[in-house]
């Protein structure tokens, strides 16, 4: 059978293989797959969002569906491909098109754009221990349920953009197999993969083994028009988008305003190189003007598309003990190997604590310069590589409390991820600070008196112009490899739960039974992060012995929490219903939590619903969160001390610009800070600066609400149309996260020295009153509030020449305030 789709992405077009072999029983897999999966075979059962089983498919909480049947038409290799299209799902998820601070293979998912670590992710109902949905494999998935509601009561933490829960296939019995490949209409980002599932079947249970293999190869920024320079917004003279670039530029940018001849020689505080010259003399210099020499990084290095290799094993099975106790397994495990790239290494002496030295035999200013910006092409591209390896069980008993309506679910559950990483494209600063130091005729010297040579140390020329063709660029190369070093760092994430869950029938009232489900549950989360290489030595200078971009520090913590829930549906008549729950958590890291839910429906007809919910939620902060060693990276800014002004044209007093130093209107401007009446407009000296990252033990859990109104609508006189609205808010206090570099500078500014904002503390300037870096660790910073509406239409109908479903499925987002 061959099928021939073309994808809706322009981008992508791929051919699909699709090939069943016979049942092991003689009839077809499908046929056997389509009569025993088949919903409406079965009873009462479990929707996401309760725990209590029914019969009503559309409950008090909004539920979007997608069975395997459309999962199978998506064309998609992975999850991921198809699941962040959802209407509902929004922000800064990551995925394989995330290249710069992505590129480990994972897909996840953000509910209505609060964070993928504000969804929670199960598989049949329980969690596992990764949030990454491309490790669940398309082929075990029978149908994915979206839980647009906060759902702590029944989850616990993390439930409050929703959650996203995978059914998986619970009969199977045959062979399937599925072949797939495709390329870009550019003829890149060539991909392959296939699967191939085996299901035995008899009458005490079933067991289902499913293999797959998916391969992605890369695409470049460089080979698309829409991706090829690098963008930036408008400064104030200029609207909208713009080109623009990095200002550590190939040809270098050296701040030499620290020298009064040189700053009057130029007549600007940084130079770089004049392009076609040899960088020997200083007339080969010329101001550095960044709308002329910023760097493209865009053009050289970076990725629209990382490449991955995913393969994976999924066994699911159950086995009748007996008629009133049943065993159940599931277990996958998965391996990545994933990359990203990025443009060559920008280089910051001033930052990484690595000086020039005025001895050197390629400095042509006879001064020590301490702030050097160069892009150092002539390593390559920064490389990161990834292998994740991903294992989790869920297994246990459940049964009937003898001929009672009542039922049990004991579960133990067992995860860890295993994640290596690689970073290639670095240099060993302390072997670099010889190579710049001082030196002649190809030697390096312990001093300026030339006397002690540094035995292996071969000078770097970091100024002058770099050709790779010739001897002299051979030798440059040659050098740059000699203290080049290739980073490796390991994470290991574990996951230890048990679970036990009981529903049933309570009482009988004159429009039904009353429903409950109660439950117990304990997991312990922990995780490990070593960092073998580029190891934070210095925290005042934070320092690493290699770039200041990749330090970082350990990170080792865990956290265990024990929850007890209840919740029941009550059924007033029989048009109107009501549902409630509570939970209370305790958690070994700050105590405990309460969190209760409230629902309604209402039928006033066989053709409408009306429903609503109003829900507690909660996210407990992570091991990361709480735990998280220092770790650096670089924000742009706007300093709000540009330029100011004030008598005498001494220092600042404002808080948040220690060290600046204020321009006097009543005197001539003058840059030579060496004569008495120095006066000179401060100017912040780059876009970008340092922000420290970090965990904080003492963090509270994010805690809020989520409320839902809406209501379904299935005419009679429309036979197969239905129609659904749902009006959603989610509000959201004391969240998780960082302040940001520019929302502390201007708290800080905002306030006097006499009552300086707390956050001032957070700031460490240098003694020319130039930026240094901000602390910016994990807090509980403020809040959310965001409003929407569900709108979704399905119709389905049958004609002679086949059935049909069209459906429409859409968010409208009117709100999302964040302070």
């Amino acid at each position: 059978m061959k099928n021939r789709n073309l994808l809706a992405e322009s981008v992508q077009r791929a051919l699909w293989l699709g090939v069943a072999s016979t049942s092991l029983l003689g009839a077809t897999a499908f046929a056997q797959d389509a009569s025993k999966d088949d919903p409406k075979t079965l009873g009462a059962v479990q929707v996401t969002g309760s725990r209590i089983a029914r019969t009503e498919s559309e409950g008090a909480s909004p539920v979007f569906k997608i069975d395997r049947a459309t999962i199978e038409k998506t064309g998609a290799l992975t999850i991921g491909d198809f699941l962040q299209e959802i209407p509902s799902i929004a922000g800064a998820a990551t995925n394989p098109s995330v290249n710069n601070g992505g590129g480990d293979g994972a897909a996840t998912v953000s509910l209505r754009g609060l964070g993928d670590q504000r969804t929670l992710i199960l598989v049949n109902g329980r969690r596992i221990v990764t949030t990454d949905v491309n490790a669940i494999p398309m082929s075990m998935v029978q149908s994915v349920e979206v839980l647009k509601d906060g759902a702590s009561v029944v989850y616990g933490s993390d439930a409050i953009g929703g959650v996203v829960n995978f059914i998986l296939r619970k009969t199977f019995d045959g062979v399937e197999t599925n072949v797939s490949y495709g390329t870009s209409s550019k003829g890149d980002g060539e991909r392959i993969g296939w699967n191939a599932t085996a299901g035995f079947d008899n009458d005490r249970g079933h067991l289902i083994v499913s293999a797959n293999f998916n391969d992605q190869k890369e695409v470049r920024a460089s080979d698309r028009k829409f991706s090829f320079f690098a963008l930036s917004l408008g400064s104030t003279t200029s609207t909208g988008v713009v080109q623009g670039g990095s200002s550590r530029a190939i040809t270098g940018r050296y701040f030499i305003d620290q020298n009064p001849a040189l700053l009057a020689l130029y007549g600007c505080p940084s130079v770089t190189l004049t392009p076609g010259t040899t960088g020997a003399n200083q007339g080969d210099f010329r101001c550095f003007n960044f709308a002329r020499d910023s760097f493209n990084y865009q053009a050289v290095g970076n990725l629209e598309l990382t490449p991955a290799e995913r393969s994976g094993l999924f066994v699911t099975g159950n086995y009748d003990i007996n008629d009133k106790v049943n065993a159940y397994i599931d277990v996958f495990t998965n391996r990545t190997r994933s990359s990203s790239q990025i443009a060559p290494l920008p280089f910051d002496g001033l930052a990484d604590g690595v000086v020039l030295s005025q001895f050197n035999q390629y400095n042509p200013w006879g001064t020590d310069i301490e702030d050097i910006r160069l892009r150092l092409s002539r390593l390559g591209n920064r490389v990161y590589e990834f292998e994740t390896n991903v294992n989790h069980i869920n297994t246990g008993l459940k049964g009937v409390f003898g001929d009672t309506s009542w039922t049990w679910d004991a579960t133990i559950g067992y995860g860890k991820i295993k994640q290596d990483f690689k970073n290639f494209g670095y240099i060993d600063y302390v072997a670099l600070a010889d190579a710049l130091g001082p030196s002649q005729g190809g030697v390096c010297y312990t001093d300026g008196t030339f006397t002690t040579p540094i035995p292996g140390c071969v000078p770097v020329n970091f100024v002058g112009e770099f050709n790779p063709d010739n001897a002299a660029g051979q030798a440059q190369l040659a050098a740059l490899a000699n203290i080049s070093v290739d980073l490796a760092n390991s994470r290991i994430q574990t996951q230890k739960s048990f679970q036990a869950n009981f529903s049933g029938d309570l009482f009988e009232m004159k429009a039904g039974n009353v429903q409950a489900a109660v439950g117990f549950e304990y997991r312990r989360v922990g995780l490990d992060v070593d960092i073998t290489a580029a190891q934070i030595f210095d925290p005042v200078t934070l320092t690493c012995g290699v770039s200041q971009e990749i330090c970082a520090s350990d990170t080792h913590g865990s956290y265990n929490v024990k929850e007890v829930y209840g919740e029941a549906r009550i059924p007033f008549t029989d048009k109107f219903s009501m549902e409630i729950g509570t939970r209370w958590s305790d958690y070994s890291t700050f105590g405990n939590t309460v969190n209760s839910k409230i629902g309604f429906e209402f039928r006033p007809s066989a053709q409408v619903l009306m429903r609503g919910t109003f829900a507690e939620v909660f996210r407990a902060p992570t091991p990361l969160n709480l735990f998280g060693g220092l770790g650096v990276t670089n924000p742009t800014y706007t300093d709000p001390c540009n330029g100011l002004e004030g008598p005498g044209g001494g220092l600042s007093t404002n808080p948040a610009c220690q060290g600046v130093r204020l321009f006097d209107t009543n005197l001539p401007e003058q840059t030579d800070p060496n004569l008495p009446n120095y006066n000179v407009h401060f100017a912040q000296s780059d876009t970008q600066s340092t922000a420290v990252l970090g965990g904080t033990s003492s963090l509270k859990p994010e805690h809020g609400h989520v409320a839902t109104l809406g209501f379904v609508y299935e005419p009679s006189w429309f036979d197969g149309f239905s129609a659904t609205v749902d009006l959603w808010n989610t509000k959201l206090k004391d969240s998780i996260g960082q302040l940001g570099t520019q929302n502390i500078l201007n708290a800080c500014f905002g306030t006097t020295a006499g009552a300086p904002s707390p956050v001032c503390s957070l700031i460490t300037r240098r003694a020319n009153g130039n930026l240094n870096y901000v602390t910016d660790r994990d807090e509980n910073v403020g809040t959310f509030n965001t409003t929407g509406i569900d709108l979704g239409f399905k119709y389905r109908f049958d004609t002679a020449i086949g059935n049909f479903r069209l459906s429409l499925d859409s968010t409208y987002l009117s709100k999302f305030d964040v302070e």
